[in-house]
């Protein structure tokens, strides 16, 4: 399922809030922040636009990576998608910032 992922399916989701599944099992609420496709990234052979999503938890959070459960548009829950923490670099500490790469 992650390769029918396509950036269209975050569009609709950028400026609003859902929830990340954890590995765990819990549940994060998060705001979505960004969507960046990048062209010079594409596989010859593969037909998506490689993309990244950019979102922050709404509350704080020890979870740093690991493969989520995530509900989009169209596709309903995918899973297994590895997201990766990234460093607050100025923003507001009490939250955790996460970036998911599709390539």
């Amino acid at each position: 399922m992650l390769q029918q992922v396509q950036s269209q399916h975050f569009q609709a989701l950028l400026g609003k809030t859902g929830t990340l599944r954890l590995p765990d099992g819990s549940e994060l609420p998060i705001h979505i922040g960004s969507l960046e496709e990048t062209p010079r990234s594409r596989m010859p052979n593969n037909e998506r636009m490689p993309f990244s999503v950019e979102f922050n938890s709404l509350e704080p959070t020890a979870f740093v990576d690991g493969l989520c459960t995530l509900e989009l548009p169209e596709l309903g829950q995918v899973q297994n998608i590895f997201v990766s923490r990234v460093p607050a670099m100025g923003r507001d500490p009490g939250k955790g910032y996460f970036y998911i790469a599709f390539n």
